[in-house]
């Protein structure tokens, strides 16, 4: 529908309702900020269209017509319908919106992506929940997960996924001090992750994948979280492995690099999820937006 061909000025319709609600043209002036005959120049362009007049004037009162009340009362129904939805809008965008995600997905991925998405929409307020355990979205704690495995997922939609590569990473010192030519062949100092999930690989499931199983290459250590794991590889301890999605900026800023040419495809995928009950809201909408063109750069 046209609207705007058959509505007069939504300016001199805001003046109308002021002075139905005052039965005063100056009450009303001071009310928006205008002069009094401001007020009464969009009142007569009013009664110009309407054909009629609006208001019954005597002297310093005004009081208005019986059309001029049923129009005031469908004004003020629709502004306050409009200030109730303005409200809303301007609620949404304080909300908290609560991201989930491993330990390591949130040290090496989420919190650098964070603190862009911060830049560009500082009025945001996130939290974020890492655990490595599964989070659970059917309590409404969480309004956006990333998570690994393969989907479709019985608690959540998929809104984007990306797959991932794996290969072997170590400190450029640590690359000039050791002889890597012939990795994985040769004695190496590896780092390695030890967590619950079966999904992530050891050094064992990659050599195993590749197809080639160094004799003397030995976990010198062992951490129960990725994120050590790779501050150990930059802090020069050994080669670990490096999944690409996580440690890609390392690579590209130089604080690790490729050990040898070797890679395996991830049989999973890192997904972003939302609750299949999600509580909706526009802020939580645009983040996980946002998230998604992120992972999918």
């Amino acid at each position: 529908m046209q609207f705007r061909k058959k509505l007069p000025s939504l300016t001199a319709l805001v003046a109308l309702e002021a002075a139905i609600r005052h039965r005063s043209f100056t009450a009303a002036a001071k009310e928006l900020g205008v002069t009094q005959a401001a007020v009464s120049r969009l009142i007569a362009l009013l009664e110009d269209d309407f054909g009629r007049p609006l208001f019954n004037r005597g002297h310093r009162t005004i009081e208005p017509t019986p059309a001029c009340l049923i129009l005031g009362a469908a004004l003020a129904e629709s502004f306050s319908s409009i200030a109730d939805s303005v409200d809303a809008v301007r609620a949404s965008v304080s909300d908290v919106v609560t991201i989930g995600a491993t330990i390591a997905f949130s040290s090496l991925w989420l919190l650098p992506k964070i603190a862009e998405f911060r830049q560009l929409n500082p009025e945001v307020q996130i939290r974020v929940v890492s655990q490595d355990s599964k989070l659970d979205l059917t309590h409404g704690g969480i309004d956006i997960a990333v998570r690994y495995g393969v989907p479709p997922f019985n608690d959540g939609t998929v809104l984007a996924s990306s797959g991932d590569r794996i290969y072997p990473v170590c400190s450029p010192d640590y690359a000039i001090s050791h002889d890597l030519r012939n990795f994985p062949l040769g004695d190496h100092e590896l780092i390695d992750t030890d967590v619950p999930n079966r999904s992530w690989y050891r050094w064992a499931d990659w050599f195993a994948r590749i197809g080639k199983k160094p004799a003397n290459s030995r976990s010198m250590l062992r951490f129960t979280h990725y994120n050590e794991t790779i501050s150990a590889a930059c802090a020069g301890q050994g080669v670990a492995l490096g999944w690409d999605t996580l440690i890609k900026t390392h690579v590209a800023e130089g604080r690790l690099v490729r050990v040898g040419d070797l890679e395996l495809e991830a049989e999973g995928r890192h997904n972003i999820v939302v609750p299949l009950n999600a509580r909706r809201s526009a802020t939580a909408d645009f983040t996980a937006g946002w998230l998604t063109q992120a992972l999918q750069r």
